[in-house]
């Protein structure tokens, strides 16, 4: 009866660790319409001006067709981001041809991370009204070896730019919606050890501020230091947690319940069937 008890709690606690595991890698919810007004209205011209983009809203910007827009965006270790860009294009009787409009996502170190899947590249012919382009990065690891590209939890640069048009159409005015929505991948990701700090842009500088409390910090660090203060919803992760430590805890108890019953069925019953009772 013991060992009967000792299996319910068993099977009812790893019922509740699955369930739990289900739902931490929900995905995050997709920025409402009315959040969009909320986020940044210009874009930078480089990855040192790049406005940061809280999580779950989205960013615009007028601009001029030919121009290098960026934005960053914080993605957390475990997660997969995907991002997403909308340029509405001028009308199509003032342009003179198609032109093809490119997105290019970039991590912490500048780096040119690989798309999974999306559109990153297209076409948009003179009557087009609009043009719309995403790229699925790799799921962010908490920590790498310094020798592999794999992509590293911070800030994330979104590039969006026309790669080939008609000379006359340069400089024409246009504008651009930009988002990016992310995605728990889960304990099958996780790997061990984590950065000590995010790559964001301007913890460096922080640094420096921390040791010398009496200096005032430049104005290139003070732009950064603003991009750095956007950060996921639930902030950094530290790194060491995720779902498989759940799977193992659960893989131990029942481990250990067969353990248990495989003695129970060997050792037989305690009293021999010869003995009467109360003897």
């Amino acid at each position: 009866m013991r060992l009967t008890r000792m299996m319910a709690i068993a099977v009812l606690s790893c019922a509740a660790a699955l369930t739990f595991t289900g739902t931490a890698v929900a995905d995050t919810p997709s920025p409402d319409a009315g959040d969009s007004s909320a986020g940044p209205t210009r874009a930078g011209t480089g990855f040192r001006d790049a406005p940061a983009v809280p999580p779950g809203q989205s960013a615009t910007a007028s601009a001029s067709s030919g121009d290098y827009l960026y934005w960053a965006f914080p993605v957390d270790a475990g997660q997969r981001a995907t991002m997403k860009a909308k340029v509405t294009l001028p009308e199509p009787t003032a342009r003179h041809g198609e032109a093809t409009w490119r997105i290019d996502v970039y991590d912490g170190l500048r780096r040119r991370q690989p798309c999974m899947y999306g559109m990153q590249s297209r076409v948009a012919a003179q009557e087009a009204e609009s043009v719309e382009l995403s790229c699925t990065v790799r799921t962010v690891h908490s920590l790498a070896d310094p020798w592999s590209d794999h992509p590293l939890p911070g800030s994330y640069y979104l590039r969006l730019t026309v790669t080939d048009a008609p000379e006359k159409d340069l400089g024409l005015p246009v504008r651009a919606q930009v988002e990016a929505t992310t995605k728990n991948a889960g304990g099958a990701h996780a790997v061990d050890g984590a950065l000590s700090t995010p790559l964001v842009p301007g913890a460096s500088a922080e640094d420096e501020k921390d040791e010398k409390d009496d200096g005032e910090p430049s104005p290139s660090a003070t732009r950064q230091t603003a991009s750095a203060t956007v950060e996921p919803e639930d902030g950094w992760s530290s790194g060491w947690w995720s779902d498989r430590w759940v799977w193992t805890v659960a893989g131990g108890v029942l481990t250990l319940l067969f353990g248990l019953g495989g003695y129970r069925l060997a050792r037989g019953p305690a009293r021999p069937s010869r003995i009467p009772p109360g003897a």
